[in-house]
């Protein structure tokens, strides 16, 4: 009887164990994700319009872009701003090149089915413009706004800097459109304005995002534009803080994007979160190790922040670390590992209320935010589908 209850405790402790290795890297992510909303809540003071009036180049590529790709022209060519404005018509099916030298942009037609991808459009640019290289080279997604104030003062900031800066780059908001859309929107508002400012102020970097990102052209000269790497964007801005040359983010320049319908929006989570997850496990843990190693805190947090997952997912993670705690305490173990979790989600909550109460009620309403459990269950076939298949592996554009 007592060596049955010796081993039913050695049992337990070995689960209490397996539980706590769980929960508490959730719990460190966690309170790194509220650390960071806290950090980026306020935005930075405006600054004067930079002094500097480098030649611009904006590279669009597109595919399959004939909808939008018109106007897109029309609006930067009155906007002004830049010396070239060049579309990378990429492996199109329709009618995108055409109406696109129509509408007086200079066009770089590409047709290579075996290496498609935003980032081969980009290294097609570049061949294109070593002749006569920019200053700058700003990027910029075919649908995408990007007004001539924003446009200089982007340019600017990296021709003085000779680093990438990134604009902040937002989602259209429009509180008419479905719940799923709504949410999705304001969290794309916080990972790419909130947790951008945030990473900013406690590391001194951000995270380019594809569109509205300039690069000087020291930068894009020799960049690894990631070929068919679906987020190339994300993996760019991480080599180059690796290279010491960690992008900006500039506040007062903004991107805009069109909201996605529902089926669109499904199309662009799984295409980004699927490479933003494999990037981060891929390259995440060993920057924690490098940082730790090296005694380098900006890059510790920098790898913290990289360890942190899409919004609906941590939200999953938690209510995991939750459930492994009450057990944990239930089986007579120890409770503080299911009050760190509390603690640290009770925290990360409150950071999303008050981002949501400063800016982020034009992107969704108070009534559709309260919808949120149902938006990561209409999540999780999309986090199923990477268990089963890998994240996507295909340059995919987002339906509208």
């Amino acid at each position: 009887m007592i060596g049955a209850l010796s081993s039913f405790r050695r049992i337990m402790i070995a689960f209490t164990v397996f539980c706590i290795a769980i929960i508490a890297p959730i719990v460190v992510i966690t309170g790194f994700f509220a650390l960071e909303l806290f950090a980026g809540i306020k935005p930075s003071r405006s600054r004067a319009m930079l002094k500097a009036n480098p030649r611009t180049a904006i590279v669009l590529p597109a595919h399959d872009e004939e909808a939008v790709i018109g106007r897109t022209i029309a609006d930067l060519l009155e906007a002004g701003g830049h010396s070239l404005l060049l579309v990378v018509a990429d492996n199109c099916n329709d009618q995108t090149a055409a109406l696109a030298k129509q509408a007086g942009a200079t066009v770089l037609t590409r047709n290579d089915p075996e290496r498609r991808g935003k980032g081969f459009a980009l290294a097609a640019a570049r061949d294109a413009l070593r002749m006569d290289p920019p200053d700058v080279v700003v990027v910029l997604d075919a649908d995408c706004r990007l007004d001539g104030r924003c446009l200089r003062s982007l340019s600017a900031a990296a021709a003085l800097s000779q680093r990438a800066c990134q604009a902040v780059n937002l989602l259209a908001p429009d509180l008419s459109a479905p719940a799923v859309v709504q949410i999705s929107n304001f969290a794309f508002m916080i990972k790419n304005l909130t947790r951008q400012r945030g990473l900013q102020r406690l590391a001194r970097r951000a995270h380019l995002t594809g569109t509205g990102m300039a690069l000087p052209w020291s930068v894009f000269a020799d960049a690894d534009l990631g070929g068919s790497n679906i987020v190339e964007d994300l993996a760019l801005g991480l080599d180059l803080a690796d290279r010491a040359l960690p992008p900006r983010l500039i506040e007062d320049a903004t991107v805009w994007s069109p909201p996605a319908s529902a089926k669109g929006t499904l199309v662009q989570r799984r295409r980004w979160e699927g490479g933003y997850i494999a990037t981060s496990l891929k390259r995440a843990p060993g920057a924690l190790f490098r940082s730790v190693a090296t005694l380098d805190l900006r890059g510790f947090v920098a790898a913290l922040d990289l360890s942190v997952p899409p919004l609906a997912l941590l939200f999953v993670l938690n209510a995991l670390a939750f459930l492994l705690g009450v057990v944990i305490a239930v089986v007579n173990g120890p409770r503080w590992p299911v009050i760190t979790q509390t603690a640290a989600a009770i925290a990360a909550a409150a950071g999303l209320t008050i981002a949501w109460i400063c800016e982020g009620r034009r992107f969704v309403s108070g009534t559709t935010l309260l919808s949120l459990p149902i938006y990561v269950l209409w999540k999780l076939p999309i986090y199923l589908g990477f268990i089963r298949t890998g994240s996507p592996k295909e340059w995919l554009r987002s339906g509208r």
